[in-house]
């Protein structure tokens, strides 16, 4: 039975439950990934940026198993972003293939038609059962990435120290834990939002942050979270710009790995070296923080040469691809016997 499940009330053991779920997942689907934390795994799940909205459901033989703590065999959410909602779907492999993730997809269709939301997009790993199942249902491939890991042990330190230092004059390099100093907010969300007409196809599935009062609130809501934010900015000197940012952000829930976030070099300023000094002296400064990290994970479009090149030198070896999909929710509707 599929029923609606809030993270923000559920009880210590709901949450735990859940964490055992996703973790057999992950054992099946993802093998070389780390298991999830039960650390802040309620946060995690709950917290949001200001004006969107998330709903959950989860899928148990009987009702009320996730309190029990016996193991659910499935969940679904559905976080709503202006006119497009963001979905997961999660399957206890004893449970696929039976009809578990199709009921779960009606039901958050069912919602986000009713509330007249008319696109649904999805993060896929790829070589997943997911992704024969989203397109079995009629969602589109819309981009390509690819991620890539880092093993931290594996990383030629001396050749990465040369890297850090090799920017050209007129750049100052500056490592901000947590978030950039105030008197950099702005020069730093500035730079954020010179690179949005660069359009590199994605479906912008996550919340954006290029103006100083939003940024602000991402921040905070990563805390929240239980995501720690590392941040390296390269600041042009003659004119006090930040011209270069690199953020990673180490997530409690799985603190061996961490997540780069953005990176960005402000155009006019590329070729100077600064996107490769800042990525270098991030993970020098991760190394001293961050004891318990082994590795770092990051995601790039295919056409993105520039970094992908910059994370090869840094020793950053491929993985696997990530798809995004979308799908009309009328036709999604449709096909699902709504209307």
């Amino acid at each position: 039975m599929v029923r609606e499940w809030d993270p923000r009330i559920a009880t210590a053991r709901e949450i735990t439950t859940l964490v055992a779920t996703l973790n057999d997942c992950m054992a099946v689907d993802l093998p070389d990934d780390p298991p999830w934390r039960d650390a802040l795994m309620r946060e995690y799940l709950s917290v949001i940026m200001p004006g969107a909205r998330k709903l959950s459901w989860i899928a148990e033989e009987h009702e009320g198993d996730i309190t029990r703590g016996e193991p659910i065999l499935g969940m679904a959410s559905m976080l709503l972003l202006g006119d497009i909602g963001v979905v997961e779907i999660i399957v206890h492999p004893s449970a696929r293939k039976q009809g578990l993730g199709r009921e779960l997809l009606r039901t958050v269709v069912a919602t986000a038609h009713a509330e007249g939301f008319t696109a649904l997009g999805v993060e896929v790993p790829g070589k997943t059962d997911a992704v024969p199942f989203y397109e079995s249902f009629g969602f589109v491939r819309a981009f390509t990435e690819i991620r890539s890991v880092l093993q931290l042990d594996k990383v030629d330190w001396f050749t990465l120290g040369e890297f850090a230092s090799g920017v050209a004059a007129g750049y100052r390099l500056q490592f901000c834990p947590d978030a950039p100093p105030e008197d950099l907010i702005e020069a730093y969300a500035s730079a954020k939002a010179s690179v949005q007409d660069i359009d590199l196809g994605d479906l912008d599935l996550k919340p954006s942050s290029h103006e100083p009062d939003r940024l602000r609130a991402s921040l905070a809501t990563l805390h929240a979270r239980g995501l720690r934010p590392y941040i390296v900015v390269a600041v042009h000197e003659p004119t006090g710009d930040v011209v270069g940012l690199t953020e990673v952000v180490v997530p409690a829930q799985h603190p061996s790995r961490a997540d780069q976030y953005d990176t960005i070099v402000v155009p006019g300023h590329r070729g100077y070296g600064v996107g490769r000094a800042i990525k270098a002296l991030m993970l020098f400064e991760l190394r001293s923080h961050e004891p318990r990290l082994t590795e770092v994970q990051t995601w790039n479009a295919a056409i993105n040469e520039p970094m992908i090149k910059v994370n090869q030198e840094l020793g950053f070896i491929p993985d696997r691809e990530w798809l995004e999909y979308e799908a009309d929710v009328a036709d999604l509707a449709a096909r699902l016997g709504l209307r």
